[in-house]
């Protein structure tokens, strides 16, 4: 079998064939199905073990003080030995697992050959693909709890006992340092105890998450808004618990904790930080500092772990064992969701490269995930495709227009939208004619050719696509129809101006594409308008670049529809996000200046309020609340985009602020009281389509672009029937 293992005297690591382990009576030996990566403890080891053996000691003192003693004790020379054979051996990886029972030793009489169990232990639940995992430090899977997401038992049972150390009561409000893996299930299991937690991380990727599964409020440590938080949730008291989760060589966390909890509160060492308490600080609040040891009682007792002897329920509550089958039940019931904390799985086989990427800070992650063989269905996420633009086939032309040549417009489809949001900027505009409008029934082409100067009205869209004299059209039209009507126009060689969504299904989407292959048309935009208000252009210029990952929060209070509105006909039209949810995506997408890699969503019950999460390649997140039960008075569309210390505010399209390092750089476009003025770009969308269809020149949004929105938009759909993220499968 294959075992991933580190020499901690070269730092090399190496997936390994090594002999498979027996099954020893009092245990199983489990087939793993997914094993976790602990990105705190496990990269800690492997960065430790590349550094040099001066390196190695200043980060061990513990083992430096064990050394002296053994060469008091032995001699220099035969400690030296001791210490090179150690060093230069290789250790296993890994100690949170979930696998399949292929055999049950002696004594077991609690699973059966068959059953899914999760595993504990940095010496049972190792990086392999065969375990042999003692009674104590297994338990059951609950029937439905996903096998990828039973992995992370292990370490959610080191967050529980934390937890427990806390002993937080329904009401506590508590600060959890550090938003790592542990500190985002702390996070999460004190807001399912009733607790109110204020998190605190210097990356705000990592406190976006955070608030996302339950956090009240998060922020940078170094910053005041920490403090004014726990200060509005306590009246000014300080919490009641501190939950340690963080690392490294900083004092900060324990002095921040010092500043922020209440008299006589306490304090919970659950991470591996610098502890130098300063006294005056603790002493004068006495507070309770705690360690928190693992998985619960019982680790490190081998009578428990080795031998199979329990503890007495009546005198130990929460054992390692218990505490690991309590928070598999937690995440089979919903009260913990882990989903989101996956941020890569990777096949057992690149084990050793996804090691090294994360070490080298290529793939930032919370969790990470080995697939082993044998479960590759299991563990293939969802996919909708993105499909590639091909432009093989007859070219057709875009041609220049003569400077005094007007552009010549149809309209096909003159409902609301078509009448107030693109007609009364067309219909005054210099070198543009309104040539024809097509609608289903003669009246309602009679009033536009009224009421916006067509030159002409008609039913019939065949003697449109048939007329050489008109150079791009417009679909208006319901959403069922915008697809074929847009693969009509591509192939009668217009440019076309199609009103979103482009498509409600991905086999739509691919007969878009497969007519602009076979026409070579691809002289086609979507009216994605957004990315066009002059407003959030200015607040993205003042922005400026960006270098590290950011998080963008997008809320839309898009409200109810009136009975009898069209778009509740979702049988036909598909669902309201369906058909106004690429508005968001495509101005999230390009704000973080990329398309989207993959797609959560979850709907609340009983309405169509919806929490959309896009992942993209840097690491960046973008998260969408569309919510239809929210205040009429609340502004329908406010967005945050956060990254390198920078702030970008817009408050529904009247209103923006960038905030660069304690500065403020505020564009003010109209003035709050006047609502109406709004401009939510379709102006100088439609002026950015004309110049193309004018010039010859190119579309204002790359059609891969518009191709990648729509396939995230068809994502959202996917993602509520699966319950799990969606990949976005590019072809190539």
């Amino acid at each position: 079998m294959k075992q991933v293992v580190q020499n901690y005297k070269s730092g090399e690591l190496a997936l390994l064939d090594v002999p498979a382990p027996g099954c020893k009576p009092g245990g199983v030996l489990v087939r793993s199905a997914y094993s976790l990566i602990s990105t705190g403890t496990e990269l800690m080891k492997v960065s430790e073990a590349g550094m040099s053996m001066v390196g190695k000691a200043r980060s061990r003192p513990d083992q430096v003080a064990k050394v002296m003693q053994s060469v008091a004790t032995n001699g220099l020379p035969a400690t030296y030995r001791k210490v090179m054979g150690k060093l230069d051996s290789y250790t296993p990886l890994g100690y949170s697992l979930c696998g399949v029972v292929e055999q049950a030793g002696t004594g077991i009489d609690d699973v059966a050959v068959g059953d899914l169990v999760a595993c504990a232990g940095n010496e049972h639940a190792l990086h392999a693909e065969l375990n042999w995992v003692p009674k104590n430090l297994y338990a059951r899977v609950p029937d439905g709890l996903a096998p990828r997401h039973a992995a992370f038992g292990t370490v959610g049972s080191i967050a529980l006992q934390g937890v427990r150390r806390g002993e937080s009561r329904l009401g506590d409000v508590a600060l959890v340092i550090g938003l790592g893996l542990i500190g985002q299930l702390v996070v999460q299991l004190l807001a399912a105890s009733g607790v109110r937690v204020v998190g605190a991380d210097p990356d705000p990727v990592r406190c976006e998450l955070a608030e996302r599964l339950g956090a009240a409020a998060c922020g940078d440590p170094a910053s005041a808004a920490v403090e004014a938080s726990v200060a509005e949730l306590t009246g000014g008291h300080g919490v009641d618990q501190v939950y340690l989760a963080a690392g490294g060589g900083s004092n900060q966390p324990v002095e921040l904790a010092a500043r922020l909890c209440r008299d006589r509160g306490r304090v919970v060492d659950i991470g591996k930080c610098r502890l130098d308490l300063p006294w005056n600080a603790y002493y004068e609040k006495e507070l309770d500092v705690r360690f928190s040891r693992s998985y619960g009682p019982g680790r490190y007792d081998p009578e428990y772990e080795l031998e199979g002897r329990d503890y007495p329920i009546g005198y130990v509550r929460w054992t390692e064992r218990r505490n690991l089958a309590c928070f598999l039940d937690l995440l089979a019931r919903g009260s913990v969701d882990v989903e989101p904390l996956i941020s890569h799985i990777a096949g057992f086989g690149d084990a050793v490269e996804t090691y090294q990427r994360l070490k080298d800070g290529d793939l930032k992650a919370v969790a990470v995930l080995f697939r082993y063989p044998g479960h590759a269905a299991e563990a293939e996420a969802p996919a909708v495709a993105v499909p590639a633009v091909k432009r093989r086939g007859g070219a057709v032309s875009a041609p220049v227009r003569a400077a005094k040549a007007p552009v010549r417009l149809a309209f096909v489809g003159a409902g609301n939208y078509a009448t107030s949001m693109l007609l009364p900027h067309l219909a005054q505009r210099d070198g543009v004619e309104l040539s024809t409008v097509v609608t289903t029934t003669a009246l309602s082409a009679a009033n536009a050719k009224r009421k916006f100067g067509f030159a002409g009205a008609t039913t019939d869209l065949d003697a449109v696509l048939g007329d050489p004299s008109i150079d791009a059209v417009f679909v208006v039209t319901r959403h069922s129809s915008h697809a074929e009507l847009t693969r009509k126009a591509l192939l009668a060689g217009k440019t076309v101006f199609v009103e979103k969504p482009l498509a409600l299904t991905e086999d739509e989407l691919a007969g878009v594409l497969a007519v602009v292959e076979e026409s070579g048309n691809d002289r086609l935009q979507v009216g994605f308008n957004r990315r066009f208000a002059p407003l959030l252009q200015e607040a993205r210029k003042r922005f400026g670049a960006r270098t590290g990952p950011a998080s963008l929060r997008y809320l839309v209070n898009a409200g109810r529809l009136q009975h009898g509105s069209w778009y509740l006909q979702q049988g036909t039209e598909g669902s309201r996000f369906a058909g106004e949810g690429g508005h968001f995506i495509d101005t999230a997408s390009w704000l973080l200046a990329a398309d989207p890699v993959s797609v959560y969503a979850v709907a609340a019950s009983g309405n169509e309020d919806l929490q959309v999460v896009l992942r993209y390649p840097d690491g960046s997140t973008a998260t969408i609340s569309y919510v239809t039960t929210g205040a009429p008075g609340f502004p329908k569309e406010t967005l945050d985009l956060v990254a390198d210390g920078k702030v970008l505010r817009l408050d529904d399209f009247v209103r923006a602020s960038v905030y660069l390092d304690g500065t403020v750089g505020r564009k003010r476009w109209v003035s709050s009281r006047l609502p109406k003025a709004r401009d939510k770009g379709q102006s100088a969308e439609l002026a950015a389509f004309v110049k193309a269809v004018r010039t010859g020149g190119p579309m204002p949004v790359p059609l891969e672009s518009l191709v990648a929105t729509t396939a995230a938009t068809l994502a959202v759909r996917a993602g509520l029937a699966g319950g799990a993220p969606v990949t976005l499968a590019r072809a190539r």
